[in-house]
C-alpha cells in the first residue's frame, strides 16, 4: 500500500489525527516504565472486564494472578494452577488464552531438546485446570512460546522452534488449530533469524516469543523477540502481513528493518529510539480485552503493554529480570524493505511504537 492512497477526503484527515497523535506521543514516550514487583520473565496478560490476569512459570508449576490493574498484579495473591506431576521437565513461558469464554494455558515443559507444547484449560482463570495434553504439532519438533489467536474466522497458533533436531536457531511457525486444543495439517515458517541486526547475538540465532495484534487495517501483525534472551540486545521486531496476504506463505509476510523496542540504538530501526531506563525489554504481552485481537487498539491512543527488562545500571542477567508496565501506539505510514525474495520489495502499512 502507497502512502499517497492516504492523501485524500476522510483518509487525509485520518492521516493527520494520527500525525497529531504521534507527534504528542513522540514528546511523551520518555515517561518512565513501572517496573513492578515480579521478578520473572515471559509476562502473559489479559482483561476480562475490569480484571487483569496473568499467567507465569513458578519453576515446577505455572500459577495465575488476578488484579484491578496490570500495576497491581505483583501483590495480587499467586494461585497454583497447575505442577509437574509427571516431571515433563523445565517449564516455560505459559500464555493464557481466551476462547469461548474458556480459558487455556499454552506451555512449554522438557529438558534440552525436548521441549514441547503443552496446553491445560478451564473454565475459571486461577482454578480447575484440566491435566496437560500435548499439542500435536506437524514435524514433533522442539517448540516454544505458543500462543493461539484467531484471524479472518480461523483459528492459528504461532510458536518459536527448530527446522530440525539441533539447536541451530529459532524460527517462528504456524498452523491452523480446528479447535483450542488440535492442531491441524503443516506448520509453516513465517520468519527466521537472518537479518544483521537481529544475528549481533547468536547461539543460537533467535526468533522467538511471537504475539499477535491486529492493526487500524485489520491487517495481522505479530511482534517477536529477537537476539538472545541472555542478552541486552535482546528486542521486540514485527513481522506485518500483506494486505489480504496468507499467513502460512512465508513471503506475504514483511519484517521491520531493525528492532521497535530495545536498549541497542545499532539495531533500531530508523526512527526508532532506543530505551532509557532498562535493558534489553522483550518476551512482551498485548494487554487485549479477552486476550483477543479482535479488540486491537485503533490508531492514535496508547494502550497496556507488559514486558520483561532489566533495569539500566543492574548486570543482565536472566534472574534481574523484571515485570514491566508500558504502553504501545501504532504508527502510520512506515514501510518495510526487503530485498532478493519473491513478491514486491516494500510494504507500506502501520507499525508501532513502544514506550516505557
Amino acid at each position: 500500500m502507497k502512502l499517497s492512497r492516504h492523501l485524500s477526503g476522510i483518509a487525509a484527515f485520518a492521516l493527520s489525527v494520527v500525525i497529531a497523535a504521534a507527534m504528542t506521543l513522540s514528546s511523551a514516550g520518555t515517561a518512565r516504565a513501572e517496573r513492578t514487583g515480579l521478578r520473572a520473565a515471559d509476562p502473559s496478560v489479559l482483561r476480562v472486564g475490569g480484571t487483569y490476569i496473568s499467567a507465569q512459570s513458578t519453576g515446577g508449576g505455572i500459577a495465575v494472578r488476578q488484579a484491578p490493574s496490570t500495576a497491581a498484579l505483583a501483590s495480587a495473591p499467586a494461585r497454583q494452577v497447575w505442577s509437574d506431576a509427571r516431571g515433563l521437565g523445565e517449564v516455560w513461558a505459559p500464555e493464557i488464552v481466551r476462547d469461548g469464554g474458556r480459558y487455556y494455558i499454552y506451555f512449554s515443559a522438557g529438558r534440552g531438546p525436548a521441549h514441547r507444547m503443552y496446553v491445560i484449560s478451564s473454565a475459571v482463570p486461577d482454578s480447575g485446570y484440566t491435566t496437560e495434553t500435548g499439542l500435536a504439532l506437524a514435524d514433533d519438533k522442539w517448540a516454544i512460546d505458543g500462543t493461539l489467536f484467531t484471524f479472518g474466522g480461523q483459528r492459528w497458533f504461532v510458536w518459536s522452534g527448530w527446522a530440525g533436531d539441533t539447536n541451530v536457531e529459532q524460527n517462528l511457525y504456524i498452523t491452523r488449530m480446528s479447535t483450542p486444543t488440535t492442531p491441524t495439517g503443516a506448520r509453516y515458517v513465517i520468519s527466521q533469524p537472518r537479518e544483521s541486526w537481529e544475528r549481533v547475538v547468536g547461539n543460537p540465532f533467535i526468533n522467538e516469543a511471537p504475539e499477535a495484534v491486529k492493526d487500524p487495517n485489520g491487517q495481522l501483525h505479530i511482534v517477536y523477540s529477537a537476539n538472545g534472551s541472555w542478552s541486552d540486545r535482546y528486542c521486540l521486531a514485527d513481522l506485518r502481513l500483506r494486505a489480504g496476504g496468507d499467513p502460512t506463505y512465508v513471503w506475504d509476510w514483511y519484517k521491520s528493518n531493525g528492532c521497535l523496542f530495545g536498549s541497542d540504538r545499532a539495531t533500531m530501526m530508523t526512527g526508532w529510539d532506543p530505551t532509557l531506563h532498562v535493558d534489553g525489554p522483550g518476551h512482551h504481552s498485548f494487554v487485549l480485552l479477552d486476550g483477543d485481537i479482535a479488540t486491537s487498539p485503533p490508531a492514535g491512543p496508547r494502550f497496556p503493554l507488559m514486558f520483561h527488562a532489566v533495569a539500566k545500571g543492574t548486570p543482565y542477567s536472566w534472574e534481574n529480570r523484571y515485570w514491566y508496565t508500558g504502553t504501545f501506539s501504532w504508527w502510520g505510514g512506515t514501510t518495510y524493505r526487503r530485498a532478493n525474495v519473491p513478491g514486491s520489495g516494500a510494504d507500506t502499512g502501520w507499525s508501532l511504537k513502544f514506550f516505557e
